[in-house]
């Protein structure tokens, strides 16, 4: 596998456009709350339709799994008394997932 460097970013800091390049500034929250650069995200502007649609994409994914997790846990407190159900049942928040 190539080098592949990760950055954790919990935002946009800055974005723009020049000679058919975006440079999306990426951010973390600095330890006084405010956003600081984490690093540069750059792609040719042609590529940034396709890179957007696979992040809705991701987003309606994780929506879907949401609603199923709750669903399950609202069928688990509906049915206490059955056994493996109740709150023991409930999703974790911050679970993994993994999309395709």
């Amino acid at each position: 596998m190539p080098d592949v460097r990760t950055i954790f970013a919990d935002g946009i800091l800055d974005a723009s456009v020049t000679h058919g390049v975006a440079r999306l500034t990426l951010a973390q929250t600095g330890p006084e709350g405010k956003p600081v650069p984490a690093g540069q995200l750059i792609m040719p502007l042609s590529q940034l339709p396709a890179f957007t649609n696979g992040l809705v994409g991701l987003l309606k994914q994780l929506e879907a799994k949401i609603k199923e997790a709750q669903a399950q846990a609202s069928g688990a407190a509906a049915a206490p008394g059955t056994p493996g159900n109740g709150p023991e049942a409930a999703p974790v928040p911050g679970g993994a997932f993994r999309f395709s």
